[in-house]
Parts: structure tokens; C-alpha cells; sequence
């Protein structure tokens, strides 16, 4: 199928399961999580996958990884370079690129020389700075008040001041794939409620070679909308990337 399309495998996405077993702690352990990771970083290597969307069990609502994250990922890393994986845990609204969380994970990176095993993953919902009307796609607004699993779903508008564009610079050299998340696409190709130009011309400035991957979480996603929104997509990042 990858060559009948001429595409090739980039991001596999994975979870480390921590809430297998209970929601409440304790959670999987060091050595059951370091293995659920080894089991992935083989099956995307036998698939042909460099990166991983490398999801961490999380604490809280503002997605906080569980606390032994830093063992079981070190303890696979040799594992990841043997393999030729980059494990990326995904930065995703509401989390904000200015936060302990993103310090935790650079002061880990830093001190561990993790680059490029373990890095970050930028979904492009950190800088979401409206809301979606609905109108384009049709169907009901995509977004309405609440976080994460409220009504407004994954994609939904949360509450707070969206994170800079700039604020991503210094994370640069820890990014290898990107979630270049959209909500609506209007007649024009463009993104209404992420700043498409900014972070695209940001990206080329600073010379970043990585992957951005289409994420459509418009409201008409699961009844067709997709297949024109991901087409609209694709010549909106065409001319962005001509234009930068």
C-alpha cells in the first residue's frame, strides 16, 4: 500500500498503558512499562516507522506523565538507537509549551544526551486562538467550553491563553515530528483557528527538519468531512512552505 501511494511510514503511534490495571495507583510498573515500550519500538521497526507518537500514562488533567516516565525511558533507550526509533511523548492543548511539564522533559533530555531517542512531539493545538464556528465543514461548532473529553471532545476549546509560537524555538532541536493539527478549512485552503503562516515561516527560518503530520479533529471527521479537509490541507501547507 505504501508504495502503490508512494508514502512511506513515519510516525507509529503507541501508548505505555500505566492505567492497565487501575485507574488509581500504584500504576504499571517500571519494568512492565519498559517492556510494553520494547514490544512497540519492534513492531514499528518491522513496519518501517522512525518516529513514535510515544503517549505516557498522565497523572492529571493537564497531562502530567506518571512520576517513574524518566526510568523505564531511560532504560529503553539503547533499545530505540538499536532500532532506529525516536520516542516522542506528544505536547497537546491543554499542556503549554511554557510549563514544568516541557522543563521537565528538556532538563531530562539535556542531562540524559537523549537527542535523538527521546524527544518531543508538538501538536499544533498548543496555538489554537479561536474557536471553530462550524460553518465550513458544516455541521455544529467542533469546540464548546471544556477540556479534553468534555463536549467539545479532544479537539475542543480549552480555556486559558494559547502558547506563543515563538515559545517553540528553543524546543526545536528535541522535535523531530510534528502534529500539524486542523480544525476548519475554509473555501480558501486556510486554517481559521490555528496560525498557520506564523509557524510555518518560524519552522523554515530556523531550518527544522522534521515530519508534520496531518491531524484533522474537525466536527464533520468520522461522517466524510476529512477527505476534503486533509486535501485542503495539504495545499494550504504546499504554498505556506512555497511562500517561507
Amino acid at each position: 500500500m505504501c508504495a502503490k501511494y508512494r508514502v512511506k511510514p513515519v510516525e507509529y503511534g503507541h501508548w505505555v498503558e500505566s492505567k492497565l490495571y487501575s485507574e488509581k495507583p500504584p500504576w504499571l510498573g517500571t519494568r512492565e512499562s519498559y517492556d510494553m515500550l520494547v514490544r512497540d519500538i519492534k513492531l514499528a521497526n518491522r513496519l518501517g516507522f522512525t518516529c513514535g507518537r510515544t503517549k505516557l500514562g498522565v497523572m492529571d488533567g493537564q497531562l502530567t506523565p506518571v512520576s517513574n516516565w524518566r526510568e523505564f525511558i531511560k532504560m529503553a533507550l539503547p533499545v530505540a538507537e538499536k532500532y532506529n526509533f525516536r520516542m516522542l511523548p506528544e505536547i497537546h492543548s491543554p499542556s503549554r509549551l511554557k510549563s514544568k511539564m516541557i522543563d521537565d522533559y528538556v532538563d531530562f533530555i539535556q542531562k540524559e544526551k537523549t537527542t535523538p531517542w527521546f524527544g518531543l512531539n508538538i501538536d499544533f493545538s498548543v496555538f489554537r486562538n479561536r474557536r471553530s464556528d462550524g460553518g465550513a465543514q458544516g455541521g455544529p461548532p467542533a469546540d464548546m467550553a471544556g477540556g479534553p473529553g468534555g463536549p467539545g471532545g479532544r479537539g475542543g476549546w480549552e480555556a486559558g491563553e494559547p502558547s506563543k509560537v515563538e515559545e517553540m524555538i528553543p524546543l526545536l532541536p528535541y522535535v523531530h515530528c510534528c502534529h500539524a493539527k486542523f480544525m476548519e478549512m475554509n473555501d480558501n485552503c486556510e486554517e481559521t483557528t490555528i496560525p498557520y503562516p506564523e509557524i510555518v515561516k518560524m519552522l523554515v527560518e530556523h531550518k527544522w527538519n522534521g515530519y508534520l503530520v496531518s491531524e484533522y479533529e474537525g466536527a464533520d471527521r468520522n461522517s466524510g468531512g476529512a477527505f476534503t479537509a486533509v486535501r485542503k490541507h495539504h495545499v494550504m501547507m504546499r504554498r505556506l512552505l512555497g511562500e517561507a
